[in-house]
């Protein structure tokens, strides 16, 4: 039965009750008090109490991770910024003299073509010779391809003990940051693929790694050179005291994270001051065609400046509390225009006791520079490509004179419709007063484009190639039959700068790895499933610790896809060539490496893996029939030891076994592991408990350790489980030989003729494959000298042509010297 709610009757809380005299004296005493507080320089506390001065406020706990720009004077802000902003303005003068040699060398890329030329004439060749863009767009494919294959560009190496354990652990690493790379991470492969565009113009390019808030996940930025500011005297972005990346941002990002609370809210300004375009930009855009069409008020351009800075309320403090005057590493990020500082946070982790920076940014340099910046190719031939340009523009417009001549004609001469050009088959009126028409016209001598020009520039653009490594490798060109080794020597030979090049971009990516492990061991779950192409795995937080090293899958040893398969064709040959001491599995592995090596997908289709080499445990059936073909078998621990030792037994008694010593003398070998086994179960059942506990410890520390260590528990192991098992084994061996005796209804004279047969059949057989042995090992020795042979005489053709070669240079030199004094004279 339900119960009604009585309405209750509204209470009127503000109606004030009347006070007593004694009530109403000490409001007015309070009253009093508080408004002479001040004066008197005390303060009335919550409980009634009272303490003299203002009422201490407790400062209030920050989050490590929170924007100390919130928390910091403006006045010390602007001491900050206007610190900051003076030196990044030093950072970015030091750096004029390459910025100008880079600007320059983007001119000679052949992206623009020059039609408003009027020197030496109006209409003039504007080409420019492509040596410099066929360079970089060489460098650019082959790195391309080397850095980022198709499956991904990440391989682990397990550091220290080698174990499954370690193994499974290194696997799941490997796959979970190339799935990462290859799929999830989709900026991935155009940033790298815009780096090594740039990294062979500017000689340096920047990779920035870190965790993205709002995408939720790492990425690794590609950064312009020019967009990346390190003071004169740097030598490395490790020790860099203070790095300044320049980000653009447009005004509604800005203005969306200082609403979210991660940049301080303070008034900007926007406007044209704030484009901070710098002349290394103005020139990308007028060679990609681009015009800045777009308001800058739209836009910001942030200073974000990795520095280390001693902040008054923030300092470095020791055990007792003292400031140690020692700089801490921050991220402080400031608008370039008001010079506005819009947050500071810490760069070190909460837990770290040395308060080391954070990295975020990768160099990977082409070649190393004087100073912090590596030089590219239009530092080093910048210069031929600029003579080149010259001397082609100059040969085309010598031709194009050659072409239209131009001269000289009588002031008096009248020729009808002379502003129109001449047709073909066309004959025109001219007037010649006073003279024939070939006086009154004189053409200028006009020469055709010289040779020696046309020579010069073959000679400055072979240099060029040269120096680029993109000079023509015709190996294919010469004998077939050419050894493994010549056209290895050939590749390394040409290709030496590119082969350093390749080495440090391997290291560069590799410190890219390793700071892309260390974001996902910060911001990753205690365990992330991920998918592959062979099904799901499951990644746990402990896989990325310092077990696993993280590595490039490019060998910095290899450098194209040519000296990858001429090097697997030399193994594959040497495999073949005594294929006895490359064990059961040499043949297979040198043919999978090659298939690997040509780009062949999805081997195991084609290349069937041999049988595995292992023993696993097998019925005691087919451990006789083995053991009667001369063979060995091994017994398990799980086995059951009586039954096969009954069998093995009555294979003992059979005549082909008895006439045949060998086979029972593995046979007999083969029942002891049996019995040893046997005797160690009943052993371990006969332990007390606390020596059976004893013992399972020492089998567990086994397994967690490795080389002499593991070996000393191993015995501990061994001598406490014999003190039990030996007196066992002795009982069951003398039990067996007791149950084994030898045939009583044959005549001892004729086993000991049958062991002796068995012992000749046994020697003539061991004869029989050592001669076939001998006969094989001829014929692979004849084999050999008739390569070493053939690649004799090939070496001495390829010499020989090469002979030829450099005379028929000679000869060319000299003919050109010749041509060259006959036309100076």
């Amino acid at each position: 039965m339900a119960i009604e709610n009585q309405p209750i009757a509204p209470t009127n809380l503000n109606e004030e009750k009347p006070r007593t005299d004694e009530e109403q004296a000490f409001i007015e005493l309070e009253k009093a008090v508080m408004a002479g507080q001040e004066e008197e320089g005390f303060t009335i506390l919550e409980d009634g109490s009272a303490v003299m001065g203002p009422e201490e406020v407790a400062p209030a706990s920050t989050d490590f991770n929170e924007n100390l720009a919130d928390l910091i004077d403006d006045d010390e802000l602007n001491k900050i910024s206007s610190q900051l902003v003076e030196g990044i303005e030093k950072d970015k003068s030091s750096r004029d003299d390459w910025e100008k040699t880079y600007q320059d060398g983007l001119k000679y890329l052949g992206m623009k073509f020059d039609s408003e030329r009027s020197e030496p004439f109006a209409g003039a060749s504007g080409v420019i010779h492509p040596l410099l863009g066929e360079a970089v767009t060489s460098f650019q494919a082959q790195a391309y391809k080397e850095l980022l294959p198709a499956n991904g560009p990440v391989k682990t190496q397990v550091v220290g003990e080698y174990n499954s354990v370690v193994e499974e652990q290194a696997q799941r690493v490997k796959e979970f940051m190339n799935y990462q790379i290859t799929n999830v991470m989709e900026e991935y492969d155009a940033e790298l693929d815009q780096l090594l565009f740039y990294l062979p113009l500017a000689g340096s390019a920047f990779k920035k790694v870190y965790y993205d808030e709002v995408m939720g996940r790492a990425v690794s930025k590609f950064v312009a050179p020019e967009d990346l500011i390190v003071p004169y005297y740097t030598t490395d972005l490790e020790s860099c005291p203070r790095i300044t990346n320049i980000i653009k941002m447009p005004e509604n990002e800005v203005r969306k994270l200082q609403a979210q609370g991660f940049y301080k809210s303070v008034n900007i300004d926007y406007g044209e001051s704030a484009e901070q375009s710098s002349q290394i930009k103005e020139e990308i855009e007028e060679l990609s065609g681009m015009e800045q069409n777009y308001d800058t008020s739209e836009v910001s351009v942030l200073y974000e400046v990795h520095c280390n800075l001693n902040i008054e309320g923030f300092e470095d403090v020791d055990n007792q509390g003292q400031n140690t005057g020692v700089k801490l590493p921050y991220i402080v990020t400031i608008d370039s225009n008001s010079q506005k500082v819009l947050s500071i946070r810490r760069n070190f982790l909460e837990q770290d006791p040395y308060k080391s920076k954070i990295e975020y940014f990768v160099h990977f340099k082409f070649l190393p520079g004087l100073g912090f910046y590596g030089f590219g190719l239009t530092h080093m031939i910048g210069g031929l490509s600029k003579a080149s340009t010259s001397i082609l523009r100059q040969l085309i417009d010598a031709g194009t004179l050659a072409n239209l001549p131009a001269g000289f004609k009588t002031r008096g001469i009248r020729i009808r419709d002379e502003d129109s050009p001449i047709q073909p088959g066309e004959f025109r009126d001219v007037d010649a007063p006073g003279g024939s028409l070939a006086d009154a016209i004189q053409p200028l001598p006009f020469k055709e484009p010289s040779q020696t020009l046309l020579s010069l520039l073959s000679v400055l653009v072979n240099s060029g190639k040269q120096f680029a490594s993109i000079a023509e490798i015709n190996t294919g060109q010469g004998n077939p039959q050419a050894p493994v080794g010549t056209t290895m020597a050939l590749l390394e030979r040409s290709t030496k700068v590119l082969s350093a090049i390749h080495k440090r971009l391997h290291s560069a990516q590799r410190k890219e790895f390793k700071l892309l492990a260390k974001v996902f061991k910060e911001y990753l779950p205690p365990e992330y499933p991920y998918m592959t192409a062979n099904g799901g795995g499951q990644l746990k937080l402990t896989d990325f610790d310092d077990r696993v090293d993280i590595i490039p899958i490019s060998n910095p040893d290899i450098f194209s896809s040519a000296q990858r398969i001429a090097m697997a064709q030399e193994m594959m040959n040497l495999v073949q060539s005594n294929p006895e001491i490359h064990g059961p599995n040499g043949i297979y592995e040198s043919y999978r490496r090659m298939y690997a090596a040509i780009g062949v997908d999805n081997i195991d289709s084609l290349l069937q893996p041999p049988p595995p080499t292992d023993p696993v445990p097998t019925e005691a059936g087919v451990e006789n029939n083995t053991l009667l073909l001369g063979g060995n078998a091994k017994a398990f621990p799980e086995q059951n030891h009586d039954a096969h030792i009954e069998i093995h037994k009555a294979l003992l008694k059979t005549s082909p076994v008895q006439s045949n010593l060998q086979v029972q003398a593995n046979i007999f070998s083969h029942i002891m592991e049996h019995l040893q086994m046997k005797a160690d179960a009943l052993a371990q059942q006969q332990m007390p408990q606390e020596v059976m506990a004893q013992y399972q410890q020492l089998q567990q520390a086994t397994q967690q350790t490795s080389g002499q260590e593991q070996q000393q528990l191993m015995q501990q192991a061994a001598q406490i489980l014999g003190q039990y098992s030996s007196p066992i084994l002795a009982q069951l061996v003398q039990e067996f030989t007791d149950s084994v005796g030898s045939p009583e209804d044959e005549d001892p004279l004729v086993t000991i003729r049958k062991q002796e047969l068995a012992l000749k059949g046994q020697e003539l057989a061991q004869e029989q494959r050592q001669f076939a042995a001998d006969q094989d090992r001829k014929i692979q020795e004849t084999q050999a000298r008739l390569n070493v042979d053939r690649e004799r005489i090939d070496a001495s053709e390829g010499i020989a042509r090469m002979k030829d070669d450099t005379a028929q240079d000679r000869l060319d030199q000299q003919r050109e010297f010749k041509l060259r004094d006959l036309q100076n004279k």
